[in-house]
């Protein structure tokens, strides 16, 4: 019966297993986003999680401090992103490498992979050595190329954008998955091709090499475990009492040199293996009680009566004092589970509930010109009469004061590309729809509708790059104004998702000819227009 016992308590999650999975489900609490495809997209999005969990995971109700800091990096404003670094640091000084074994979702998702029954590559000098190249990704893709490229008005998260496997599998596979979403799988190219081969290698990688990606590739990791030895969290050393015995090093499963440097994850393990308790969880002696009494009387048989009395008293007072500390330790646990149920709580009936996503109601259209009784219905399919709208004028000097209607400009093929300064693909295009709107300045009118977000620094890119271009830049509103990240109203209307670009062209009596969901080339773009214009 006892074996049977033992090997049910086997099976039982470990109590930083059950953290683990409590930090996961409470960082992804929006639930709902998994069913409906959506991510959320509200105020708590402004706020990093502690651990590599992606901004565009359905489930994700806050940001990933690297994807924040590249972006802040990227930012085509050059301002220097005193809140992400602020944030970085907080974390750091708190809790070191503790985030990345307790409170990582990502790093749990490794754990898990790591317990499929195979054997196990262990460490050895390679690792070692290898375990140093997460730096050289935190230099380069986290820190140099966001900047480089910030200096040319484009915001480059090359980390994301190139290498990031939880991006991937949380962002990427978790949206593609949903059937809402069938549509974006136009966009998908060659370099999604490398970041799911990426990914797979990584997770095949993780089932024999334990945490790889946290070992070797992660730049979080890297920039946490600079603040181990000062985190207010996490396991220490006593090296007064340390032997050297080397039983620490070798029960780790990560490449450290030694108890709490910056590869240790902070996960405990070697706290049970040390003979001589020399190892033990910061802060751990006002929680715990001592195991041994300081300074005890020694009794011998020439003690008095007086020393055996005093002894005595000294140990009953020492075991009360260990009694104290538990009861304290059982009412203190009992306040912690309710605060952390209780949150969890909160947070699923705050995202699920009272916060439940539905489709933004679109404003009416009143700006739709009239159509004849033989045109083909209003919606934003090819085939249907293109919904119309007002939009305001910009230039290189801000906004005109002039709007313009897409759906007015009957007699000539309409382009409309839907871009923003901080979108990577929308920079990289947008030269083409410039030449297009050169080459077929008589026949073709292309609008560029600048997103609500960062407006503010689209007139200064337009003055850089677009000062004499014969585009129609125009801004897009939002449906909540107070509110940076909230849906644009003629992007929605127009079947736009959550990612940009989208172009969608007209023919010359307002109706959609095409809607691409995806990146556009010159070739394709003139392609498009040229077989239109053919027709007439």
């Amino acid at each position: 019966m006892k074996k049977v016992f033992s090997k049910l308590k086997s099976l039982l999650p470990s109590k930083r297993k059950l953290i683990q999975l409590y930090a996961a489900l409470l960082f992804n609490a929006n639930l709902q986003g998994f069913f409906n495809g959506k991510i959320y997209k509200g105020p708590t999005k402004n706020i990093c999680a502690p651990g590599i969990n992606c901004y565009s995971c359905p489930g994700a109700v806050g940001a990933c401090p690297l994807g924040a800091l590249q972006n802040a990096l990227g930012a085509s404003q050059k301002t220097v992103p005193f809140y992400v670094i602020g944030i970085l640091l907080l974390y750091g000084l708190l809790f070191g490498r503790f985030i990345c074994g307790f409170l990582c979702p990502f790093g749990l998702i490794q754990e898990l992979l790591y317990k499929i029954k195979t054997p196990k590559l262990k460490k050895n000098k390679v690792t070692k050595i290898l375990s140093y190249l997460k730096y050289v990704i935190l230099v380069f893709f986290v820190v140099i190329v966001p900047v480089l490229y910030a200096f040319k008005d484009r915001a480059i998260p090359a980390f994301c954008k190139y290498i990031c496997p939880a991006g991937t599998l949380e962002g990427a596979l978790g949206l593609l998955s949903n059937k809402v979403n069938e549509s974006e799988l136009a966009r998908l190219g060659p370099l999604f091709t490398w970041k799911f081969l990426l990914l797979v290698s990584i997770v095949v990688g993780s089932i024999f090499i334990f945490r790889l990606f946290c070992r070797f590739l992660c730049p979080l990791g890297a920039i946490y475990g600079l603040f181990n030895h000062f985190s207010v969290f996490g396991i220490k050393l006593e090296k007064n009492k340390c032997t050297d015995c080397g039983l620490c090093v070798s029960k780790c499963k990560v490449d450290i040199r030694h108890v709490n440097d910056h590869e240790c994850i902070n996960c405990g393990e070697c706290i049970e293996v040390c003979p001589t308790n020399a190892i033990s969880w910061k802060g751990s002696k006002f929680i715990l009680p001592p195991n041994e009494i300081e300074n005890p009387i020694v009794i011998d048989e020439n003690s008095s009566e007086n020393d055996v009395f005093l002894a005595n008293k000294q140990r009953e007072e020492f075991l009360a004092r260990n009694e104290k500390i538990k009861k304290r330790n059982k009412v203190l646990k009992i306040v912690v589970s309710a605060l952390m149920i209780g949150l969890l709580a909160f947070a699923l009936i705050y995202y699920n509930v009272i916060n439940k996503v539905s489709e933004p109601q679109l404003p009416p259209t009143p700006d739709q010109p009239p159509i004849d009784d033989n045109a083909p219905e209003l919606g934003n399919k090819v085939g249907n009469t293109c919904y119309g709208y007002e939009m305001e004028v910009f230039d290189e000097n801000g906004k005109t004061g002039t709007t313009f209607n897409p759906a007015n400009n009957k007699g000539k093929i309409t382009v409309i590309n839907f871009w923003g300064t901080w979108c990577g693909g929308c920079i990289e295009e947008l030269p083409y729809f410039d030449t297009i709107a050169t080459e077929y300045k008589d026949t073709v009118t292309v609008v560029a509708v600048h997103t609500h977000r960062d407006f503010n620094t689209a007139s200064d890119y337009v003055n850089t790059h677009y000062k004499d271009s014969d585009m129609i830049f125009v801004k897009d509103t939002s449906l909540d104004e107070n509110d940076e990240f909230a849906d644009e109203t003629y992007f929605k209307m127009l079947g736009g998702g959550d990612s940009y670009p989208i172009t969608i062209i007209l023919d010359g009596n307002g109706v959609i000819i095409a809607s691409i969901k995806a990146s556009m080339n010159y070739n394709s773009l003139k392609d498009i227009i040229d077989t239109e214009l053919a027709k007439n």
